[in-house]
């Protein structure tokens, strides 16, 4: 018997990308964000969640990515991490999906940019699921030394 995890997928500028569906709190739509002075460019802000203060990542940004047109809200996917909760700021939120390990690869140690925030891949039947590192993803974010790209470097 093979042995299967499932994933919480959605979209970023046209990836379909995936998290272990058990560390997904909850998926809500466009949050009003409250942006705050000094944080780095991924930290688009704070949102209010029931009264629980919660960052919002842009994962366009934290994967070095063209940003979101101003004109397209962006679905927050909230995380249950070390830190607390965290929303990734998404594009589009896909289904849970049943992926089997035996379909899945270790990222190549040739991915440049953001592959260090990626585990691997899926083979699904008609598509390539990219599993993130959800840990990697908030790292530094507590003590505001996220810096995932050369924009943040100054």
């Amino acid at each position: 018997m093979s042995q299967s995890t499932q994933l919480c997928t959605f979209y970023v500028d046209g990836s379909y990308l995936g998290v272990e569906a058990l560390q997904v709190q909850e998926i809500i739509r466009h949050q009003e964000l409250t942006r705050v002075p000094h944080a780095p460019s991924v930290v688009r802000g704070l949102i209010n969640l029931r009264g629980q203060i919660v960052t919002a990542v842009d994962l366009r940004a934290r994967l070095n990515r063209a940003p979101r047109a101003e004109s397209d809200p962006a679905t927050n996917i909230v995380l249950l991490t070390s830190i607390g909760a965290v929303s990734l700021l998404v594009d589009e939120i896909g289904d849970v999906v049943e992926a089997r390990e035996e379909d899945f690869e270790l990222s190549p140690d040739s991915v440049e940019g953001a592959g260090d925030l990626i585990l691997g891949a899926y083979k699904l039947e008609n598509d390539l699921l990219v599993r993130l590192d959800t840990v990697a993803l908030v790292e530094g974010i507590d003590r505001g030394v996220v810096a995932p790209s050369t924009e943040d470097v100054a």
